[in-house]
């Protein structure tokens, strides 16, 4: 992945951590160019007075909106993303999920399969030219003569997959690369966490009222994503490899 930051200046103070946290929900029968721009802002989805940052892409095959406070929607036949940078942003800013939760308020009579909350986190890494591609080989993975083949050192992603309470949650690692203008690339880990939650009542107005609640506790999950990747994967001090 290459992430680039927009900064001309001369000094570049690079943040801690690059946040992005995206809502899908699974519809059965969705068609995707009924999510324009005008249908949003009729049924009380979006403000009237939101703007779109780029010409919008409207059609039965997929469609995406996108609006100049940060916040994608992307429409495809049987799924629904709502996705948001946090760069700057508090939690209370953040629209993400008020909008998924209005989107399914508003159509109560569609079929909800399951929601999916995505937090990406991207670590920088400066002064460590190699240091994403390290973390992963020599901090996760046990060493081993599967490091030695080859012409290059070798690239590596992890994935991992936990059972929490009420769903199942899945963690990529991955190396990354982040792109500033008119300065070197810097390394930077990638982590991408899944929480999956089925809708599997026979309850049109039960699973709607379900599905809200998932989506409306994107921050708890967000919270919890960063203690795992803060506080179990990047721990000043690790006592031994995950494999090892």
């Amino acid at each position: 992945m290459s992430t680039v930051i927009p900064t001309p200046q001369e000094s570049v103070t690079l943040p801690n951590e690059i946040l992005e946290i995206s809502i899908s929900i699974a519809v059965k029968e969705l068609d995707p160019s009924l999510v324009n721009e005008q249908f949003l802002k009729f049924s009380g989805i979006v403000p009237n007075e939101w703007e779109l940052n780029q010409q919008p892409v409207v059609s039965k095959a997929g469609s995406q909106l996108v609006f100049k406070n940060g916040l994608s929607i992307v429409a495809q036949p049987r799924s629904l993303m709502f996705l948001e940078g946090m760069n700057d942003k508090t939690a209370e800013v953040v629209t993400v999920g008020k909008v998924a939760s209005a989107f399914v308020e508003k159509l109560p009579n569609a079929h909800y399969n399951g929601v999916v909350v995505t937090p990406k986190c991207l670590i920088p890494l400066p002064n460590q030219n190699d240091g994403a591609r390290k973390f992963i080989t020599g901090t996760l993975l046990a060493s081993g003569a599967w490091q030695d083949l080859g012409k290059a050192p070798v690239q590596a992603a992890v994935e991992f997959t936990y059972l929490l309470e009420g769903c199942q949650f899945n963690l990529k690692v991955n190396q990354a690369t982040l792109q500033i203008p008119d300065r070197q690339a810097v390394s930077a880990l990638l982590f991408t966490g899944n929480f999956n939650y089925s809708l599997n009542n026979p309850n049109p107005q039960e699973r709607v009222n379900v599905a809200k609640q998932y989506i409306e506790a994107w921050q708890s999950d967000l919270d919890t994503f960063r203690g795992i990747v803060h506080e179990k994967f990047l721990a000043e001090q690790q006592p031994q490899t995950v494999f090892g």
